[in-house]
Parts: structure tokens; sequence; C-alpha cells
């Protein structure tokens, strides 16, 4: 007989109040910055005879760390910053250095950069920026005037700062690279960090050229590296090593490193096992629990690039997923856009041009939700994208339905006339 006090979630809660494999997972995120940094020294080093200007009061050149994702920039960039912090508050010879760190991904208009530049000296809420409202001359004034006030080095690092370039025109890093005019004293320098060694190119060419004073490039790890960071990991974040089979480590490490050496994935896969291990009571992690964490990290993945797509992406994926179901497995791109202009009718949202659709076709291919490959009709016939789908269109067209927006459109039924 189940008694009244007992849940469906209290079979779980009992089980995870005594774990059987994992000590503690933080151990296996990326957030977590260890004190040592496997295969990094040589660059942390470079980072470092850079940086260690600041700590004599000088303003250091400005750098941009280029790699891939998963290569370690971040780390580094916040294991820096846990340094200079130390060091500013242990020797008394080193100069004032204010360390600030921002994600571009999160905060990525010029108003936020600024407004959380400047809110970083604010002393009581009260001085604090709001999200919104004030003009742009404003919140720019405010943040020079509190940076003045700071004294010392101010080291500003935006990670992800391509993702703030591609929905800008890069306003903020002209102000930040020119602030330092403007300054009597103190001092800005600009830590940019990206995965597009591209993203300058969008730049002008005064401000590109005062931003990559240094270029720090982050070489992928290879299978070995991931070994080892991997097993420094474990050791925290597992009760006992024998909770793994011997192999499991260096699978979760080939695997990463056939994906350009990215030990987030490494450390993704070493967690889902061992949690997964855990749910079906096992006494081991095994390489059987690794290619499941594999299969499902790479479910959940795909299912969040399409939650984050942009509400056109959106309308255009759910396009090709409706003439997939309908058995139109290879589309045109002009298919594509007749379906789309149809859904954006009955959705009652205005439509992008054709030509900005084909910008987002390319960006969806680069995603690997679909294949768009160009083909050739031979002298005079011209050329088009024949579209197909890279993942299930009955699992994306779940994902998409789950979008208000998009829930009373999901069922539409395109009334153009096939060509093919």
């Amino acid at each position: 007989m189940v008694q009244e006090n007992t849940t469906i979630f209290d079979p779980f809660l009992e089980a995870q109040s005594k774990p059987l494999l994992i000590k503690d997972r933080h151990f296996l995120r990326p957030e977590y910055i260890p004190d040592k940094l496997p295969h990094r020294d040589q660059l942390l080093n470079q980072l470092a005879s850079i940086l260690s200007t600041a700590l004599r009061g000088e303003r250091p050149s400005n750098i941009l760390i280029f790699g891939k994702t998963g290569t370690g920039k971040t780390a580094c960039a916040k294991f820096l910053g846990k340094e200079v912090r130390r060091k500013v508050e242990t020797d008394d010879r080193a100069k004032k250095v204010n360390y600030l760190y921002i994600n571009c991904k999160v905060v990525d208009t010029e108003y936020g950069i600024l407004a959380s530049i400047a809110n970083h000296f604010a002393k009581t809420s009260d001085e604090q920026i709001p999200f919104t409202g004030w003009p742009m001359d404003k919140v720019y004034k405010t943040l020079k005037d509190r940076v003045e006030d700071a004294r010392g080095v101010t080291v500003i690092v935006l990670d992800e700062i391509d993702q703030y370039v591609f929905k800008s025109n890069g306003d903020v890093l002209y102000h930040l690279t020119n602030i330092n005019d403007e300054l009597k004293n103190a001092k800005v320098s600009i830590i940019g960090i990206t995965n597009d060694s591209k993203f300058t190119e969008r730049l002008e060419t005064r401000v590109k050229t005062r931003l990559g004073e240094e270029n720090i490039i982050f070489p992928p790890y290879d299978a070995h590296e991931l070994q080892d960071i991997l097993k420094d990991r474990a050791v925290l974040a597992f009760f006992d090593q024998s909770a793994l089979d011997p192999s499991v480590i260096p699978l979760c490490s080939a695997l990463a490193a056939q994906e350009h050496g990215d030990a987030r994935r490494a450390l993704d896969l070493l967690r889902v096992a061992g949690e997964l291990a855990e749910r079906e009571n096992s006494s081991k992690v095994t390489e059987r629990h690794v290619h499941k964490a594999k299969n499902k990290i790479e479910l959940d993945v795909q299912n969040e690039v399409i939650r984050s797509l942009p509400m056109h992406s959106k309308i255009l994926l759910l396009s090709i997923v409706l003439e997939n179901l309908e058995g139109q497995t290879q589309l045109t791109t002009g298919e594509v856009y007749q379906v789309y202009y149809e859904l954006c009718r009955f959705a009652r949202i205005s439509p992008l041009t054709q030509r900005r659709i084909t910008d987002l076709i390319s960006e969806l291919d680069m995603l690997g939700i679909i294949t768009a490959t160009l083909k050739s009709f031979g002298r005079g016939g011209g050329r088009t994208r024949i579209i197909r789908m890279s993942i299930s269109p009955t699992e994306a067209r779940h994902i998409l339905s789950e979008d208000d927006e998009l829930r009373r459109i999901v069922d539409y039924r395109s009334r153009q006339t096939k060509l093919f």
C-alpha cells in the first residue's frame, strides 16, 4: 500500500541522497576552474607576461584570443583573473588592477556591455545603471567617470566577442579601445575571446588595429591531453576511481578529440556517462554508458540549438520540416521560400526577402540541422541549392511546437504545387 505522504520523486531523491558513483558533479562541468590547467602552461605564461604590465601600473596590450570551442580559452581567462586578484591582495608591490569578465553571448548589446562594466564599480544598488532607459552618452560617461575614480588598470574580458559584433556594428569596441585617450588617472585594457578567426573582418580598420595588439591562438587538445584533463577531474568528482572502467576515460577523450579536441565535450561525456550508470544502479561506468551518453548529448544539443533559433529561422526550418513530412525530402531554395512566405502570412508575421532567407539557409547548414548543396543545371540553366534535413523532421517539428508563436502553424499544409 502506498503511503499518503509519498510522491513520484521519492525513489529518485532517496537514490540521490546516497550517490553510488559521483561525489560532486560540479568538478565535471566546464564552469569549474581548477587550480591547475593541464597543457596550457605555455599559453598561460604568455598571457601572464602581457598582463604583468598591469601589476606595475601600466596599460598592457589589448589581446585577442582565438580558438575552437573547448580549447581552454575561457578557463585560462578566468584563471588569470583569480591570479591577478590574489597577487593584488597578497603583494603590496602590485598596483591596483580591476579584472572584469563579460560573456557577450549573454550581454550582447552596446548598452548592456557598457552598463555591466560601469555597474562593476557601483558601491550600492542605487548606483546600478538600469537594464534599459538611459541615453547611451549618459551610460558611457558614467562608465568613464567610474573607471577614472577607481584608478589603476582595468582589464575587461569580453568572451564570445564575435556574438556581439555579429549583432551590431561594434561601436562598443570603438569606445573601449579609445577610452584611454579620455582618461587621466586610469587605464583600460581589453581581452577579446572568440572561436571565429574571421569576425574582425566586420570591424573598422582603426578598431581592428587597436583591439588586436596581441593575438594568441589556442590549439585543440589531442586525445592524450584530454585524458590528463579527465583524470584530474575524475579524482575530484568520483568517490573511487575503481568506479570507472579503465577504458572509459580513453574512450571519452578519443570521441572528444574527433570533434576538434573539445574539452567541454569530453567532460560532458564523462559526467553524463556517470549519471546514466547511477540511474541504472550500476557499480561501474562502462563503455556502454559512454556511448549512451554520446547519443543523449547529441540529441540534447540538437534540440537546444533549435530552441535557441531566432523566430524567422524557426519558421524557415518549419517550412523544410513540413515539406519533408509531406514526402518532399529534396527542396530548392525557391520551394522553401514559398512555404516560408505562406507560413509568415498565415502567422501574420512580415516575411524576410528571399536573399535574406538564403543567408538563413546557410546558417542552418552550418549548424548541421540541414544540408544545402549547390547544384548547377548546366550552361544557361542557373544554379540552386538542394536542401535536405540532417535531423529527424518529426523530432524537429516536436521541438518547434514548444514555441507558443509556432504552435498554431505546425500543422499547416502548403498550397504550393510541386515541380519535381
